[in-house]
């Protein structure tokens, strides 16, 4: 798939095609039918009468057509010894990360973020932006204090180390129920991938960060997973009806297709009057179908599968004893789970 897209698609297409037992009916789905069980697998272009139905039957506030995503780092790629855990104001819990920046720190970052290269709109997009979600370029392109004022505003914080309120400060937020994954917090931004990954790399705490997701701006049309849908990608009130792809907030050709296999074999169940099978989280399929229904971030987006979501493990490995451990786990725990359903 990833060589050749329209080979792989004419394949696909041949085989649905071709199989006696899929009746192909080519023509525009305008609301949701009342077959059930259903599966739902629109895509993130959805269009605008379907998009309509969906939000009738889940409630227009947990529909998304406007994707802002910050990008996501791990958090053993971050330097602890400079980043303090501290909320602002002093309000709640400490559940934030800090990466406190001085003058001249924040100076360097701001110079770099006005002059980085940003991807051009697609031709069927418009720079239109909320002003709430203005890409983080944006915001510092109208003056030198803006991100101060705005996502980079210390007020309230004091580190540790010096006992000052910093000039400027990033802060993460966790990402996934685990505390594996963290977001810079107000950084959807329109740079070029190779751009961020310099640009936020001068943040102090951040210099080797391993980003498991950039930040991306784009229309985009998804659920909010964690308010409607079950790790067996049912909805929680209409268990009849599952959803796959990208509707669901997994980002990528390959999740989106992980996704349709585990809405398929549980449509099959529903459609036997079996119950709907979890797909266990140590696996692939699992992590992402967790993530989806599971997600503790306020401000769900989509995610790509990554070595992120998976169960910690129970000690501290080196990355590629803790890939190869977490693969290994995964491959097992899906050959079981595989074995239930055959």
């Amino acid at each position: 798939m990833a060589v050749d897209r329209i080979g792989f698609a004419e394949k696909v297409t041949e085989a649905i095609s071709t199989n006696p037992r899929i009746n192909l009916v080519r023509k525009e789905v305008t609301r949701i039918p009342e077959c059930r069980p259903l599966v739902i697998a629109t895509g993130p272009l959805t269009s605008g009468d379907f998009s309509s139905s969906l939000a009738s039957l889940t409630g227009e506030e947990y529909l998304s057509f406007y994707d802002a995503v910050a990008p996501l780092v791990t958090l053993e790629s971050i330097n602890t010894n400079l980043i303090f855990r501290q909320s602002r104001y002093g309000k709640g819990e400490a559940d934030y990360l800090n990466a406190p920046l001085n003058e001249e720190e924040y100076k360097l970052f701001w110079e770099s973020l006005v002059t980085a290269e940003v991807n051009d709109p697609h031709a069927f997009e418009e720079n239109r932006f909320f002003e709430g979600c203005l890409p983080l370029e944006v915001m510092a392109r109208r003056g030198y204090d803006t991100l101060r004022y705005g996502p980079l505003k210390p007020v309230g914080l004091i580190d540790p180390r010096t006992g000052k309120e910093p000039f400027a400060v990033v802060q993460l937020r966790q990402d996934n129920t685990a505390g594996t994954i963290y977001n810079l917090v107000g950084f959807q931004t329109q740079l070029k991938w190779g751009e961020q990954k310099r640009v936020f790399r001068m943040i102090p705490g951040l210099e080797n960060a391993d980003f498991v997701r950039f930040g991306v701006m784009h229309r985009n049309t998804f659920l909010k997973g964690p308010e409607l849908l079950q790790p067996t990608l049912q909805l929680k009130e209409m268990p009849e009806i599952l959803c796959a792809g990208q509707i669901t907030g997994v980002e990528g050709y390959v999740e989106s297709a992980a996704s349709g296999l585990i809405a398929g074999i549980n449509s099959a169940y529903l459609a036997l009057g079996k119950e709907a099978l979890i797909p266990p989280q140590e696996s692939a399929h699992g992590a992402l179908c967790w993530y989806v229904a599971r997600s503790r971030s306020p401000d769900f987006q989509p995610m790509n599968v990554n070595f992120g979501l998976f169960p910690p493990l129970p000690r501290k490995l080196p990355r590629r004893v803790r890939a190869n451990t977490l693969a290994e786990i995964a491959l097992k725990s899906w050959s079981q789970f595989l074995g239930i359903i055959f």
